[in-house]
């Protein structure tokens, strides 16, 4: 029998993404019940970060979806606390777990999983005792350049494999979810290849070590550093399998992030 969940879906790169709008479709395709609950904008590499210092508007917001949907202008933590507190109705049915993406590239490696805005709205969703998943897909740099020039737009090469991904995502997430025991402090990291392909295969992995240096820009001569990219270098063993190793052959990685693990 198919499992059917009550999910909060969030992301770091807003409602508008198409990433998102992609997840969403095909977790309602696969049966579930949905209520989204995501940045009114992009809140990117922001972590787990919550807006101490003023306050956050929530707004119902129609995209189409045919489910509860709000725009929530904080970050993805705000959205998934705000949401669990606040905007779900008192007498439905209680959520069963958080799913947070699909972010526009991957997270993986030790150096962008803490800075993960997708990851923390999902650790949020943890912090409340639900089982909790952080979605993201794997783009060229090319592909992200081109994406970004027009507009949050995909050329129709990446959004067949974000459509795909979605797809694998709405039969793999809930499968892990329901199998998650409430309160265990657990997010799992699920990140597709480019491009996807109906048969890519789910590959278990750890984080890479990455080191990240230097992801600003030197000054100009304003006095200001601006944001450089950067992808870090890979110091992982070659085993075990590495959640970078395996998207690069064309796997679908899935760490398993247990927090309690955190000081063994």
């Amino acid at each position: 029998m198919a499992i059917r969940m009550h999910l909060l879906v969030t992301n770091d790169d807003g409602l508008d993404s198409v990433f998102l709008h992609e997840l969403v479709h095909a977790l309602l395709a696969a049966g579930h019940r949905l209520v989204v609950a995501a940045p009114a904008g992009e809140q990117s590499w922001i972590g787990a970060a919550k807006s101490r210092h003023r306050p956050v508007h929530s707004a119902r917001a129609d995209r189409g979806f045919g489910c509860p949907t709000w725009a929530v202008d904080g970050t993805p933590s705000d959205c998934v606390n705000i949401a669990l507190a606040h905007l779900l109705p008192t007498d439905g049915p209680a959520i069963d777990a958080v799913v947070s993406g699909i972010n526009i590239g991957r997270n993986t490696s030790l150096a962008f999983i803490l800075a993960s805005g997708t990851i923390g709205g999902a650790w949020e969703g943890a912090l409340h005792g639900l089982p909790a998943a952080a979605l993201s897909q794997d783009i060229p740099m090319e592909a992200f350049a081109e994406l970004r020039a027009h507009g949050g737009q995909p050329n129709p090469n990446l959004h067949a494999t974000v459509r795909l991904s979605a797809q694998h995502a709405a039969r793999l997430a809930p499968d892990l979810l329901a199998q998650t025991a409430p309160q265990s402090f657990t997010v799992h990291n699920l990140n597709f290849p480019y491009p996807a392909r109906p048969d890519s295969p789910l590959q278990r992995t750890v984080p890479a070590h990455n080191i990240l240096p230097r992801i600003f820009a030197p000054a100009d001569p304003a006095g200001l550093h601006r944001f450089d990219f950067n992808p870090g270098h890979d110091l992982s063993p070659p085993e075990p399998i590495t959640d970078v190793a395996a998207v690069a052959a064309g796997a679908i990685s899935h760490t398993v992030l247990d927090y309690r693990r955190l000081g063994h």
